[in-house]
């Protein structure tokens, strides 16, 4: 044997005859306690870049394997003598490791262990586009026995504290906040009843890497708190949690910015779950003191995070509380005056820019419950538009409730105290308990914010107020709830969670604040509708941005049951649809189909139009001209109201549209602030006039270039009311100047369908035009 063997051999026995802690271990004794009167080990939930490889020590030997072996179960691990020298480990391999394999995309640390948490909500090295990321999945299979335990979720590089979530029969939800680029998540999983290598190496872990990719080019959703001009900057809490965690400022806008990201966090895989990707609102960021997770509170420890608005308003605590909207509160006097103080803080806070868009979600701290007239006072639940302002604003009498970081979601969600109305609010008497009264904070703050992005109220979901369920979404177990009296949900699973509707997450695919980086954008939304002579009793609707859906509401329905979708080809969603009567009655239940029928026909652009009544519309009879070569020409849907004083209907066929000798050279536009008429010159020097010569003297004109055949085709409106602006639209790809005010109204793009083309203008007129449609022909 060579002899350099025998010395390893003999250094080796001496070591362990000459090591007393660990004759001790193999005597069964405990190891030596620290000074502190604490074992001395090293953790075996946390990931040691020191332990990184093997989990024995570089310097044993297999006998040493066998005394630790032989040790009782609840012995320590001893520490080696002599510290073995720090590896030197690669950043970007940080959490590389022997015994690792790959099964597809995720990774296992143990490739033997059945108990690693399997992600199913995401698939491995998705893109996602929001900071915090709602995930859930299983541990173990479906056909195993059910277990309980807590999932530990250890983020990228260790750059945000790790968090642990509960293990509900197998099932975990979690938070996971993300760093912008690539980020390696590893999720651990333990239960008291499962047996775990005593090493710093979990023995149930996988991996999951998400991308996150901010979405900085589209307008953000911004978060407010508007506060009396001398209010305390307190909010309503029983004494116990004023004592406990206190009532102020700061830690409402903790609360507020944590309640805004589980919006964000639900938002985002509702919209995946309706096959639109991981698109979702955006908050605008600030690099400040970290809150997200309370390991970080007076650490000082910065982070970017979603900025909090602190508005100060004009009105006195005593003037705010005046204004409620509270239902129950019969007394209540000036309702929704709060919607128009908090739309004057926001616009004198951000001051924005003609044509600037702005989306704001407000939270009034200065909310008061009023035990004697049982309601909250200084508060209202409203969401909508003002001008460019949309507007969504709440009280902060559930406030107490909300989780402040992400590390207290869960158990926010399962606090069962129950509500005490001598200090704080029940509200609508759905929040007798804790996480009740976090449902309905949260919950009915995003159903306003859902107004501000333009939902109506919807037969379920987040718009019916089935956020009463919104605790379902980050907890697998419900605790007993005062609300129906019934003990709760063991397992929640995702039909049992609260749910934006299919027609809120349309409108969110085609919302400016929603956009993904591969989005085909075309911001034209007007959508245009036709009576064609198509044999069917049809109609024709069109959008330069493409027709996306239409929804059917018939007489006596106040929200949205039966609608209709076209699906995109290559990012396109088609420009032309037609739209059959007896075709959209079919989607109707047979006590429904024969009556008076209302549409809402959407476009990708963002845009709608009404027709109030779709038989009349498609009656071909009321909709069609004659023209003087006998042939039928239809009239399409009409902008502006046709309702100013002296307002007079007026008609006009082309002569060009009916004599094929009738060339048209010019068009001459008369305008002021708005469009008084539209005159067609043509090359026999005769003229036809729609509406009056009025606003700048002698008009201002257009010529075509008929040498190369340029046609008329269509005409850009800006129209309200009345008709705001025009601009002509040419088969050569030209455009006119704006006549008249070009951001009046909203936009319009009047072209007539495939296969027809401009044989009149009919409309009415005024002291200027306010009604305005083409009249097309085959």
């Amino acid at each position: 044997m060579p002899s350099f063997l025998n010395s390893l051999r003999r250094k080796s026995r001496s070591s362990i005859k000459t090591d007393p802690e660990k004759q001790a271990i193999s005597n069964g004794h405990s190891p030596v306690p620290n000074g502190n009167g604490v074992a001395q080990r090293k953790s075996s939930s946390t990931l040691n870049s020191s332990a990184v490889g093997s989990a024995t020590p570089a310097s044993s030997t297999a006998e040493d394997v066998a005394v630790q072996a032989r040790a009782p179960a609840s012995s320590t691990p001893p520490l080696p003598t002599s510290r073995p020298p720090r590896p030197d480990i690669n950043v970007s391999k940080r959490y590389s490791m022997n015994g690792m394999t790959t099964y597809g995309s995720q990774m296992s640390i143990n490739p033997s262990s059945l108990l690693a948490p399997r992600v199913l909500s995401i698939s491995d090295n998705s893109w996602v586009h929001q900071q915090v990321l709602l995930i859930f999945g299983q541990i173990g299979e479906s056909t195993h026995r059910p277990l309980d335990g807590n999932v530990t979720v250890n983020h990228h590089l260790g750059k945000f504290p790790q968090t642990s979530w509960p293990v509900s029969d197998s099932h975990f939800k979690a938070l996971v906040h993300l760093e912008p680029g690539s980020n390696n998540i590893r999720l651990d999983f333990s239960s008291p009843k499962v047996s775990s290598a005593n090493t710093s190496i979990p023995a149930h872990a996988s991996f999951l890497n998400v991308n996150y990719l901010p979405m900085n080019s589209l307008p953000p959703l911004q978060l407010a708190i508007i506060l009396g001009s001398d209010s305390p900057e307190t909010y309503d809490a029983v004494p116990d949690r004023i004592q406990r965690e206190g009532n102020g400022l700061e830690l409402a806008t903790k609360k507020f910015r944590m309640a805004a990201y589980l919006w964000q966090a639900f938002t985002g895989e509702q919209m995946n779950r309706h096959g639109f990707g991981r698109r979702c609102f955006r908050f605008e960021d600030a690099w400040e003191p970290g809150t997200l997770s309370f390991q970080d509170w007076g650490t000082g420890k910065f982070r970017t995070q979603a900025k909090i608005h602190i508005i100060r308003s004009s009105k006195t605590v005593a003037e705010i509380r005046d204004l409620n909207l509270a239902q129950q509160y019969e007394k209540a006097t000036r309702n929704g005056e709060l919607f128009g103080i908090a739309a004057e803080a926001v616009t004198g806070h951000f001051k924005p820019t003609p044509g600037q868009k702005l989306y704001v979600s407000c939270l009034f701290l200065d909310s008061r419950w009023d035990p004697e007239e049982k309601t909250i006072r200084g508060h209202a639940a409203l969401g909508g538009g003002v001008g460019d302002l949309q507007l969504g604003i709440f009280g902060s009498h559930a406030l107490q409730s909300y989780p402040s970081s992400i590390e207290e979601v869960w158990q926010a969600f399962q606090d069962c105290t129950r509500t005490d109305t001598t200090f704080v609010a029940n509200d609508c008497n759905e929040s007798g308990s804790n996480w009740e009264a976090a449902n309905i904070g949260i919950g009915a703050h995003l159903h306003e914010t859902g107004h501000l992005f333009g939902s109506p109220h919807q037969e379920s979901g987040v718009m019916a107020r089935d956020y009463v369920n919104l605790n379902r979404t980050f907890n697998c177990r419900e605790p007993y709830s005062t609300r129906t009296k019934s003990p709760g949900q063991r397992l929640v699973l995702q039909d049992d969670e609260c749910k934006w509707h299919r027609l809120d997450a349309l409108r969110f695919r085609f919302h400016p604040c929603f956009g993904l980086p591969l989005d085909n954008v075309i911001r034209e939304d007007s959508v245009q509708v036709w009576t064609v002579d198509n044999g069917q009793g049809g109609v024709i609707a069109t959008a330069k941005s493409g027709i996306a859906w239409v929804e059917l509401y018939p007489e006596g329905d106040d929200v949205c049951h039966y609608w209709r979708e076209w699906s995109d080809t290559g990012g396109q969603f088609p420009g032309q649809v037609s739209l059959v009567d007896a075709d959209l009655r079919a989607l109707l239940p047979k006590e429904k189909q024969k009556l008076r029928l209302k549409l809402e026909i959407f476009s990708a652009g963002g845009g709608k139009h009404i027709v109030e009544d779709f038989s009349q519309l498609a009656n071909q009879k009321l909709a069609r001209v004659k023209l003087p070569d006998g042939r039928w020409g239809y009239r399409g849907s009409k902008l502006g109201y046709s309702q100013m004083e002296g307002s007079e209907s007026q008609e006009l066929i082309l002569a060009s549209a009916h004599i094929q000798t009738k060339l048209l050279l010019s068009i001459t536009v008369y305008h002021g602030f708005a469009i008084d008429g539209i005159e067609f010159f043509y090359e026999d020097m005769e003229s036809q006039l729609f509406g009056k010569r009025g606003g700048t003297p002698g008009g201002s004109e257009f010529s075509l270039n008929t040498r190369k055949g340029e046609l008329l085709i269509g005409f850009a409106l800006r129209a309200g009311l009345w008709i705001d602006g025009l601009q002509i639209l040419t088969s050569m790809g030209r455009k006119s100047e704006w006549f008249g005010n070009p951001n009046g109204g909203s936009g319009h793009t009047l072209i007539p369908p495939r296969g027809y083309s401009i044989g009149g203008i009919s409309g009415s007129c005024a002291q200027w035009l306010d009604g305005f449609s083409l009249i097309i022909v085959r």
